[in-house]
């Protein structure tokens, strides 16, 4: 490794409306070295200005400017954009927060791991441990890792962390990934699944200053942000259980009082409920939900195998389990169905659509 290379990488800092933390973090990252520190004041306004100019002035930082507040992802994607014309050798970036939160060591030590780890996206974990953290904290990102793990299948401990290392070829991507505020930090974890990139984790100390008052990411409003990003994969798996429920129905009325020898009317009103719902199943997870860019004739046969699987499955249960509760169905069917919801996301977001690795 380049010794002289850690200091150079650019070390970008987004800040809206910063205080007295700020310049405190600017002074310590000039004596310990860094050179090239990018600080982007998202719209803070004139009462704020004093703290960019004498970042400018006195600690030798590169300041971009929003005229009004554009949100923590467009305030990134506009330092990126200055990084890659001005530092064109550069291995990548560090982002940092501008409240404290990351010590110069925390930020060297994931500047030494891009470099060690040069297509590796890097985070700077923190503990969520302990009496000093705030609940707000420790709720919100306990709920996101739980969410994130189930629904995208990438596992990280620490997935609000500001404090990451870059790769310059993920840079690049990231400028046409959708997110102005919060949610492009969350938008950035799940590229790394679709883009095959690795992730690495550094630990770093747990710091948090008048526990956590100033920072600007709201609980609940910018939590929303984040959930609304999984909204498309439990839209679909949903909605395809309710037009998969209401076509069973359906077929069950129209079909109540027939039989063919040992098929009984539920099985063929469950097979015809399927076929229908697996085919407007299939159409959205392909092009909203997963956004496969793999080949059709290949998630096709495997989502038609899991389908059929899937369907057997529930006609199985429904039709052992319903005499058990006075014939009621659709009552049996719905928690049948629920649990083969969940073992279904799973096989279709790690094999159905899973793009073949190169």
């Amino acid at each position: 490794m380049n010794m002289e290379m850690k200091w150079r990488v650019p070390i970008i800092i987004p800040s809206y409306e910063p205080d007295e933390k700020l310049p405190g973090l600017l002074q310590k990252l000039k004596e310990r070295g860094f050179r090239n520190i990018v600080l982007v004041d998202d719209g803070s306004g004139e009462k704020y200005a004093h703290f960019f100019e004498e970042a400018e002035e006195k600690y030798g930082c590169r300041v971009l400017h929003h005229a009004v507040n554009q949100g923590k992802g467009r305030a990134l994607k506009t330092a990126f954009h200055y990084c890659l014309w001005e530092f064109k050798e550069m291995p990548g970036v560090i982002t940092a927060d501008s409240d404290g939160q990351h010590s110069p060591d925390c930020i060297l030590a994931c500047a030494e791991a891009l470099l060690a780890n040069p297509n590796a996206l890097i985070l700077g974990c923190r503990c969520f441990e302990g009496e000093e953290v705030p609940a707000r904290s420790e709720f919100g990102n306990k709920c996101t890792r739980l969410v994130m793990k189930y629904l995208t299948g990438i596992t990280v401990s620490d997935t609000q962390t500001g404090l990451r290392g870059i790769p310059r070829a993920f840079m690049e991507q990231l400028l046409a990934v959708k997110g102005e505020r919060f949610e492009f930090e969350t938008n950035m974890l799940l590229e790394t699944k679709s883009r095959k990139i690795a992730i690495v984790e550094v630990p770093i100390r747990t710091i948090y200053i008048e526990e956590n008052k100033t920072s600007h990411f709201n609980p609940i409003k910018d939590s929303m942000r984040i959930y609304m990003i999984f909204g498309k994969f439990l839209f679909s798996s949903l909605s395809s259980s309710v037009v998969d429920l209401a076509l069973f129905s359906l077929f069950c009325f129209l079909l109540k009082d027939r039989s063919w020898g040992a098929v009984t009317y539920i099985t063929v009103a469950t097979i015809l409920a399927r076929i229908l719902s697996a085919l407007y199943n299939y159409s959205l997870n392909l092009k909203v939900v997963f956004q496969s860019n793999g080949a059709v004739s290949t998630s096709l046969p495997r989502y038609a195998l899991l389908a059929v699987v899937q369907m057997a499955l529930s006609a199985l249960l429904v039709s052992k389990l319903y005499p058990l509760f006075g014939g009621a169905e659709v009552l049996v069917k719905i928690p049948v169905d629920v649990l083969l919801f969940f073992l279904s996301f799973i096989i279709q977001r790690e094999f159905v659509y899973a793009e073949r690795k190169s």
